[in-house]
């Protein structure tokens, strides 16, 4: 994020801190949303400006390995960003931070133009209501404005179409893109003199992907959190009429998610159409619990019919239910053997809101096919 120099005059009110809720107009001055327009107006031009970075990092680029990069994706309102912050925290791990916004795709290059203007990190809470707080070295989910970037056929204008093992982009440039950046982020992140950090990123949207991703990076780890389905459903409900408001009171709220490629949510709603689900205006009922719920029983079908040897189930109430033990095991799922710092983070987790079918209005039927399915997840979670 951009940020004046201490003395410059300011022309937009001081952004509210120690975990306080802000508007995206409160958030984010003038110069930002400038920038944030400038910066996603000009992706073709980054895209040409990321080979130019590559050359004139080379030589800090040399001898970086992409060693066991961990996705963390699922549907929304799972603990990914909870389970992002707690991986992130430890030592040797590298993800996107608020920092790299907005010039994404050339990360080194904004990097070095832009430490010279950056503020100290301040707190607040984020847009979804949920009591996290956020601040501007918070790792966060910008990876899906690469994807976007390099397959734009895939966002259609009311749903995400899901990638087969096979695809490929139509310069067939992504692959290498997408290592390059990877190991630009792990430079940006890693100490110098110490061993490179390992990449974590969580995009929701990976869960449409995820062969993609295992055949650009196989020996990558997909962390997949789910919750009760009734439970889950109920929070993206939620979460969607919130962001519903959001979007229609800030219209900068609306742009700043497209643009991220954030449309688990609000006006920019497009959920993935996992097995053609989607039937023609399926999102004229997205105000109902049935829809989210439908919308999860199709995810996590998908999810179950499409095994893969990279893929780590998490039950996310398991883990509230007994912490250590999850995050042992997430841990050891991940990678880092039994004597591991993520112990240290119990108190994080905390059991999420609860939701009863009945007062949700669900299908009987639709119940009863979701908790099957939950029932099949339990089976292969670790936790």
């Amino acid at each position: 994020v951009f940020h004046r120099r201490r003395n410059a005059p300011r022309k937009h009110p001081a952004p509210r801190r120690n975990g306080e809720k802000m508007k995206y107009e409160d958030r984010y001055s003038r110069i930002d949303r400038i920038l944030h327009r400038l910066a996603f107006a000009s992706i073709d031009a980054q895209k040409a400006m990321a080979d130019m970075e590559e050359r004139i990092y080379a030589r800090r680029l040399a001898g970086i390995d992409i060693d066991q990069p961990v996705f963390v994706t699922s549907l929304p309102r799972a603990g990914t960003t909870l389970l992002l912050e707690v991986i992130d925290s430890l030592d040797g791990f590298a993800s996107h931070t608020y920092r790299d916004m907005p010039f994404l795709l050339i990360p080194m290059l904004w990097d070095a133009i832009s430490g010279r203007f950056r503020g100290s990190d301040a707190s607040f809470q984020r847009a979804h209501g949920d009591g996290m707080t956020i601040g501007y070295d918070s790792p966060e989910a910008f990876e899906e404005v690469l994807w976007r970037a390099y397959w734009p056929e895939k966002y259609t204008e009311d749903r995400i179409i899901p990638w087969a093992a096979e695809d490929t982009d139509a310069n067939g440039e992504f692959e290498q893109f997408m290592r390059t950046h990877i190991q630009k982020m792990i430079a940006l992140r890693s100490s110098p003199g110490a061993a490179p950090s390992r990449y974590v990123s969580k995009n929701n949207a990976n869960v449409s992907r995820i062969p993609t991703v295992t055949r650009l990076f196989p020996d990558s780890i997909v962390l997949i959190p789910f919750r009760h389905p009734v439970d889950q459903a109920g929070s993206m409900l939620r979460q969607h009429l919130n962001f519903q408001k959001i979007h229609r009171e800030e219209d900068f709220s609306r742009r700043y998610m497209r643009d991220i490629g954030h449309f688990d949510f609000g006006e920019n709603l497009r959920p993935i159409d996992f097995g053609g689900w989607m039937d023609r205006g399926e999102l004229d009922s997205a105000q109902t619990a049935d829809f989210w719920l439908k919308y999860w029983r199709v995810a996590f079908e998908y999810i179950l019919s499409n095994p893969s040897d990279n893929v780590v189930l998490v039950s996310y109430d398991n883990c509230c239910a007994d912490p250590l033990r999850a995050l042992r095991r997430i841990g050891e799922g991940i990678g880092l053997g039994e004597t591991t710092d993520i112990v240290q983070q119990t108190g994080r987790l905390r059991p999420p809101n609860h939701y009863e079918a009945d007062a949700l209005g669900i299908d009987p039927a639709l119940c009863a096919d979701a908790l099957a399915v939950h029932a099949a997840l339990l089976e292969q979670s670790i936790t």
